[in-house]
C-alpha cells in the first residue's frame, strides 16, 4: 500500500522541501495526479528524456487579479481590436506553440502535450488565444467563425477550485501573449477565481504585475482557493 500510495504521490510535502523546490522525481502525469499536484502547490517541470521532476519553488511568483499591470501601449492596442480573443478554441495548438517557442524557459515535452491535452478534454486546462486577421480575398467572415484568422499567440494553464496556475505562453505577433494574458486575467476576475499562479517570474511576467510570495503564503492562499466549488472558467 505504501508503495501504492509513493506512485501516487512522488512528491513530499511542500513545507519540507528546500530552497530550490525539488519536491520529488518519476510518479505519472495522469490527470488524477496533475489535479492533486496542482491543488498541493506542486508542478511537474522537466526535460524531453529525464526523469518527471516535481517543483514547489520559494519564492512563488502571482499575479494578483487587481493588480495586472497593462502599459498605455497594450492598452491602445487591446482597445485598437487588432486581436481577437478567444478561449478554449485552439488549446493543442497553443501549448505546441509554447514547446516550439518557449519563449519562458519552459520546456513542453511530448509527454507533457498529451498529458495536458488529456487534462483539457476533462475540463482542468484552459488556453486563451490571440488570433490576427490574415490577408481576404473573398467576403466578410461570419463573427463566431475563425475562418480568415492567424494564431498570434496563446497562454495555456490548469484550473483547480478557484486557483489558475498558468503554464506557459507565446507569442507569432508582437503583443500576442500579451494581449492574450491581459484577457486571461479579465476572466478570471469575472469567473470568481482567487489565485493566479504563474510559479515562476520571467521577465515578461514582471513586466505585467507578477511579484514573489513566500511559500508559506502562497500554500496557505492556495488551500482557501481551491475550497471554491462553484468556479468554472467559462
Amino acid at each position: 500500500m505504501k508503495d501504492a500510495m509513493n506512485r501516487r504521490r512522488p512528491w513530499v510535502s511542500p513545507e519540507s522541501a528546500g530552497p530550490d523546490g525539488l519536491v520529488g522525481v518519476g510518479g505519472d502525469l495522469r490527470p488524477s495526479t496533475l489535479v492533486r499536484g496542482y491543488a498541493e502547490g506542486v508542478f511537474p517541470w522537466f526535460n524531453e528524456g529525464d526523469p518527471i521532476l516535481w517543483w514547489s519553488p520559494d519564492p512563488r511568483a502571482v499575479i494578483e487579479l487587481d493588480g495586472i499591470h497593462i502599459s498605455h501601449s497594450l492598452a491602445r492596442t487591446i482597445r485598437s481590436g487588432r486581436f481577437r480573443v478567444t478561449a478554449n478554441c485552439a488549446f493543442g495548438d497553443v501549448i505546441r506553440g509554447c514547446a516550439d517557442c518557449r519563449t519562458d524557459g519552459t520546456w513542453v515535452t511530448r509527454q507533457m502535450i498529451e498529458a495536458y491535452e488529456e487534462l483539457h478534454r476533462l475540463g482542468h486546462a484552459h488556453s486563451v488565444e490571440t488570433w490576427v486577421r490574415t490577408e481576404s480575398k473573398g467576403t466578410e467572415q461570419k463573427s463566431d467563425s475563425l475562418e480568415g484568422w492567424t494564431l498570434a499567440g496563446g497562454i495555456y494553464g490548469v484550473s483547480v477550485g478557484g486557483l489558475f496556475a498558468g503554464e506557459s505562453m507565446f507569442f507569432r505577433v508582437s503583443d500576442g501573449s500579451k494581449v492574450a494574458l491581459a484577457a486571461l486575467v479579465e476572466r478570471l476576475k469575472t469567473c470568481g477565481f482567487e489565485l493566479f499562479d504563474v510559479q515562476m517570474r520571467t521577465e515578461h511576467t514582471t513586466r505585467m504585475g507578477a511579484t514573489d510570495i513566500p511559500r508559506k503564503d502562497y500554500l496557505r492562499r492556495l488551500r482557501e482557493a481551491v475550497k471554491k466549488t462553484n468556479v468554472r472558467f467559462a
